[in-house]
C-alpha cells in the first residue's frame, strides 16, 4: 500500500483519511496496470478499495486525478533535493539535477517509496493514454515551485519561476512521453527516465548555446 506520508503526529480521523486515499491510489494502480486506463472505471477503483463511488469523489475529482498522485512522491523528493543542491547552480540546472538525482537514487533503493517498480508503473500508466500524458505534462507541484522560488530568492508566483518550471516540464515531457516499455537498452524505470532527461537537457543546452543574452 502507498505510504501514509505525514501520518505521524496527526489525529485518528486524519490518519484514516490518509489510509483511504492511499488505498484508492493503490487500487487505481493495480486496476490500470492489469486492464488498462481506458477500461478502468471509478466504480471499479472504489469497489477494490472497499469504498463507495461517492467516497471516491470526496478524495478525487476523476480517475485521472487519482493517477496523477503517482507524480507527487517524485515531486516531494525533487523539492527536498532542490533545497540541498549547491547554491552556484542556475535555477534550471538545479531543477534538472534534482530530478536526475532523485531518479538515480531510486534505482538503487528498493526499500524507499520511489521504487524502480513504482516508477516503471507510473510511466506505463501515465503514457498509455493521451489525456493522462497531457495532464502529467501540465502537472505542477507546489512544493517544487516553493523550493525553486526559495533558491531564487523570490516568490512562487514570480514569472521567472514559472518560466523555469515550464522549460523543465517541457524537457521531461519530451524525454519521457513514449516510455511504456524497455527501450534504449534499459529496462523501464528510473534509470531509463534519468537517461532520457539527461539526454534531452543536454540537447536543450546545445540548442540554446550562442543565443544572444540581454
Amino acid at each position: 500500500m502507498a505510504e501514509d506520508v505525514g501520518a505521524a503526529g496527526i489525529g485518528l480521523r486524519e490518519r484514516k483519511k490518509l489510509r483511504t486515499r492511499a488505498t484508492l491510489v493503490d487500487a487505481a494502480i493495480e486496476l490500470c496496470g492489469r486492464q488498462g486506463f481506458d477500461r478502468t472505471t471509478v466504480e471499479q477503483i472504489a469497489a477494490l478499495a472497499d469504498v463507495s463511488p461517492r467516497t471516491f469523489s470526496r478524495y478525487f475529482a476523476s480517475k485521472e486525478a487519482v493517477l496523477l498522485t503517482l507524480l507527487e512522491d517524485v515531486a516531494a523528493a525533487v523539492a527536498d533535493r532542490l533545497a540541498v543542491l549547491p547554491a552556484d547552480a542556475s535555477p534550471l540546472e538545479a531543477l534538472y539535477r534534482a530530478h536526475v538525482d532523485v531518479l538515480r537514487a531510486a534505482e538503487g533503493d528498493d526499500s524507499a517509496t520511489l521504487t524502480p517498480e513504482r516508477i516503471a508503473t507510473m510511466l506505463r500508466i501515465l503514457n498509455s493514454n493521451e489525456s493522462l500524458r497531457l495532464a502529467a505534462a501540465e502537472f505542477r507541484s507546489d512544493g517544487v515551485v516553493e523550493a525553486l522560488a526559495a533558491r531564487m530568492g523570490t516568490e512562487p508566483g514570480d514569472r521567472t519561476v514559472r518560466i523555469v518550471m515550464s522549460v523543465m516540464s517541457s524537457i521531461i515531457a519530451t524525454a519521457c512521453y513514449d516510455l511504456i516499455e524497455d527501450v534504449d537498452g534499459r529496462p523501464l524505470g528510473p534509470d531509463l527516465m534519468a537517461h532520457r532527461i539527461d539526454d534531452s537537457f543536454q540537447r536543450f543546452l546545445a540548442i540554446t548555446e550562442g543565443l544572444p543574452r540581454r
